[in-house]
């Protein structure tokens, strides 16, 4: 049996990718904690753009810090150039506070990979946004994780769904997770649309990027998973009351089972084992989705 959500630990509420007014945010640092602790989230990771602009900021979040909620240092990092001549974006999650600022001559994957190097996770930032391609996200060799679902894309541009693009790196071989977020910058209510349910045995910020590395986390705009268990001809899935459950595998590959309040289902593996990989799909009454990482068949974890 292979469970994604394996160890020692409870779920973990947090949002990855928020700005505040150290860069092109509308809230201080002081605010954006406050808000995401108030509505019930444990951690947070404020992601200011890390540009000369700014200042290259690694916002200090610390001091927002208690025993019931946390943050974890970061930044969206950019080089130049993607394939249509944009900025990169990066999103890069447990940054060291002295990370040394983007070099002149340093692309998008070499940060990546030094973002990695420093001890971060690293995520392909809204690639639907800006239309990054197939070929410049393959070329991000460090990366974690695709962010599949970008709230502030969604509201703003209509463009905040990644999975084509991840599915299509999952395709090519490439052992990657997934990630919903916010992207909040309070100009619109881009706050409170997706996030991250991480299992980890604390609260401690060592404790969550290292789950977060490993892939025991699922992303939700609302419906819960609460556990997954792959075994040889069948994926058993638990969850909140949902209207269709979905498991997924390369190409064409997909099961549903649809009813009135679901709690769970059996999913049949038989159309999935020739990908080498699946996920699950759980979206609820009012079309809210919460989504799986990908679960590789042969038991070897990302990376």
């Amino acid at each position: 049996m292979t469970d994604p959500f394996a160890g020692p630990g409870r779920f973990f509420k947090g949002n990855l990718h928020t700005h505040s007014t150290r860069s092109d945010g509308m809230r201080d640092p002081a605010a954006v904690c406050a808000l995401y602790r108030d509505a019930g989230y444990d951690f947070l990771a404020l992601t200011d753009h890390f540009l000369a602009k700014f200042g290259f900021p690694i916002t200090d979040t610390r001091p927002y810090r208690s025993s019931r909620f946390t943050t974890l240092l970061g930044a969206e990092i950019h080089a130049p150039a993607t394939g249509l001549g944009e900025m990169w974006h990066i999103l890069a999650v447990g940054l060291p506070a002295d990370f040394a600022p983007t070099a002149a001559e340093e692309r998008g994957p070499a940060l990546a990979a030094r973002a990695v190097a420093a001890g971060a996770f690293v995520a392909i930032a809204h690639p639907a946004w800006y239309g990054l391609t197939v070929a410049d996200a393959d070329s991000i060799a460090a990366a974690h994780a695709v962010e599949v679902y970008n709230h502030t894309g969604a509201v703003r541009t209509d463009r905040g769904d990644g999975w084509g693009l991840l599915d299509a790196l999952l395709a090519r071989g490439r052992r990657l997770l997934a990630c919903a977020t916010d992207d909040a910058h309070f100009r619109v209510p881009d706050w409170f649309g997706g996030w991250v349910m991480v299992k980890a045995g604390t609260l401690a910020p060592e404790a969550l990027l290292e789950a977060l590395q490993a892939g025991r986390y699922y992303s939700s705009q609302g419906p819960e998973i609460h556990a997954i268990e792959v075994g040889r001809d069948e994926v058993a899935v638990e969850c909140s009351p949902a209207s269709t459950i979905i498991l997924l595998g390369r190409g064409s590959a997909a099961v549903c089972v649809s009813g009135d309040r679901l709690c769970g289902a059996l999913l049949p593996l038989d159309a999935m084992k020739r990908g080498g990989h699946v996920r699950v799909v759980v979206v609820d009454a009012q079309g809210k989705r919460a989504w799986s990482n990908p679960v590789w068949l042969d038991g070897v974890p990302p990376g």
